[in-house]
């Protein structure tokens, strides 16, 4: 059985706000740190991200969430494809790509032509599956993370 078929992609709701902190900070501590902003981004996501034009999606399995990504908005064209974090005892599971399937099928729906994101190169796995995804290298600019040490970014057909 393909677990893929089993993985359901669901959108925000207040009840499950504490899954975009709790799946995040487990990736931040384990390779680098939770940065003032990681804290007032993860621990207010209606305010800093839905209010703010941005959407965010789970990936659920077996009632579980193990999976979420956000679109956040820079303007009506352009979002940034953010807070993506799968669980450790989900990884290999193809939650990463089914959410980025999801974001990218939502991108379209919503005429927007542009996704970028920031990332950091030891972070190889994630990389790759952004470059599969048709996600390019463009120049870094001011990040708002010191963590981030690569912006790619796909323009949406």
């Amino acid at each position: 059985m393909n677990i893929q078929n089993t993985v359901e992609i669901i959108p925000f709701s207040e009840d499950l706000k504490e899954h975009i902190k709790i799946l995040n900070f487990e990736w931040l501590k384990k390779y680098f740190r939770v940065e003032d902003q990681d804290v007032l981004t993860l621990s207010n996501p209606q305010e800093e991200i839905i209010n703010k034009g941005g959407m965010i999606f789970f990936a659920k399995y077996n009632d579980e969430i193990l999976g979420t990504v956000s679109l956040m908005k820079i303007d009506d064209k352009t979002f940034e494809l953010s807070k993506m974090a799968v669980s450790d005892k989900a990884q290999g599971l193809g939650i990463g790509n089914k959410l980025l399937v999801h974001s990218i099928a939502v991108a379209k729906e919503n005429n927007i032509k542009k996704l970028h994101l920031y990332s950091n190169r030891i972070l190889l796995p994630a990389i790759h599956l952004y470059e599969k995804f048709g996600f390019v290298e463009v120049p870094l600019g001011n990040v708002n993370y010191e963590r981030a040490d690569i912006k790619m970014e796909k323009i949406i057909p």
